[in-house]
C-alpha cells in the first residue's frame, strides 16, 4: 500500500521527467541571483530559542489551515514578533504553496527563507536559489545515499544552507556522512504523517557538537517549544500553530522567549 510519502515523491519524480530544462543553464542562471542572506548564522546569532516560521496554506494530514493567506502579510507578521527565518511550502498539490509564495514572503521581509519541498533533482536545487531562497531540504528518507551527497554539493555550490531532514539514528549517519552542519529531526513520520513528540527529545543526545539542531513538527506552544530547547536544540520549525493563531506575532514572540540551553 502507497504512503503519503510514496505518494508526494512518485509525484514530484513524475513531474521531473518532463522538466526539459538544461541543468547547466540553471546552475548559471541561479548563480547570479542575489546572495543568500545566511539561514544557518541566522539560527546561530539568535539569542535565544531561534524560530523558522513557517508559511503553510495546508497539509495532507490537517487539510486547510490558512488557504487564502497572503504569504508576504504572514512573513510580515512573523517579523514582528522576532521569527528568526521563514519556511515558505512550495508544493502545489499537497500543500497548496509555490513558487510565487516563497517570492512574495522572501520580498516583504528581511529574513533568510527555506524552500521548503520535496528536492528530488539537481533542478530543485537550483530552483530554490532562482525563487529567492536561501536556504534548501534535503529529505533523508525521499533521497539515495547519491542523490544526498550530490544535491548538498550543488546548494553548497550555490551558497544555499542545506538543512538536512532525518527521522531516525540510521539517518543521522547519512546526515553526517556529507558533512551536514544543519540538521532538521522532524517529529512527523512520513511514512503515516503521525507526529511523535518525543522523537527530537530522543535523538538529539547523538547529534554532534558543532551540528545547529533544528526540531521540526509537533510544536504546539511555548511548552512543547521549551522541552525541545532544553534537550539541546538550537531551532524549531513551527508551522500548523502559528499560521492559526489568532496573533502570529504574538505566538512567535512567546516561542523566542524560550532561552536556549546551547
Amino acid at each position: 500500500m502507497a504512503t503519503y510519502l510514496d505518494d508526494i515523491l512518485a509525484a514530484h519524480r513524475k513531474l521531473a521527467t518532463s522538466d526539459m530544462r538544461v541543468l547547466e543553464r540553471l546552475i548559471d542562471l541561479a548563480s547570479t541571483q542575489q546572495m543568500p542572506r545566511g539561514f544557518r548564522s541566522a539560527i546561530e546569532a539568535a539569542d535565544g530559542l531561534a524560530v523558522i516560521a513557517e508559511v503553510k496554506r495546508r497539509s495532507p494530514s490537517k487539510g486547510d489551515l490558512a488557504p487564502y493567506l497572503d504569504p508576504g502579510e504572514v512573513a510580515g507578521e512573523y517579523a514582528a514578533g522576532d521569527a528568526t527565518c521563514l519556511s515558505v511550502l512550495t508544493d502545489n498539490d499537497h500543500f497548496g504553496g509555490s513558487a510565487d509564495d516563497l517570492r512574495a514572503a522572501s520580498e516583504a521581509v528581511s529574513l533568510p527563507v527555506l524552500r521548503k519541498d520535496f528536492t528530488v533533482t539537481a533542478k530543485d536545487v537550483c530552483d530554490a536559489r532562482i525563487m529567492g531562497a536561501d536556504a534548501v531540504l534535503l529529505i533523508a528518507a525521499a533521497l539515495d545515499d547519491a542523490e544526498l551527497a550530490d544535491f548538498a554539493s550543488l546548494a553548497r555550490q550555490l551558497s544555499l544552507d542545506v538543512l538536512v531532514e532525518i527521522h531516525d539514528e540510521a539517518e543521522l549517519e547519512r546526515a553526517l556522512l556529507i558533512d551536514a552542519d544543519l540538521i532538521g529531526v522532524n517529529q512527523r513520520d512520513l511514512v503515516t504523517f503521525e507526529v511523535d513528540t518525543d522523537r527530537a527529545v530522543r535523538l538529539a543526545p547523538k547529534l554532534p557538537a558543532g551540528v545547529v539542531r533544528v526540531a521540526e513538527s509537533g510544536v504546539q506552544g511555548p511548552r512543547d517549544a521549551t522541552l525541545l530547547a532544553e534537550a539541546g536544540y538550537h531551532a524549531v520549525l513551527v508551522g500548523e500553530s502559528l499560521v492559526k493563531a489568532g496573533s502570529r506575532a504574538d505566538a512567535v514572540a512567546a516561542l523566542r522567549e524560550i532561552p536556549r540551553q546551547s
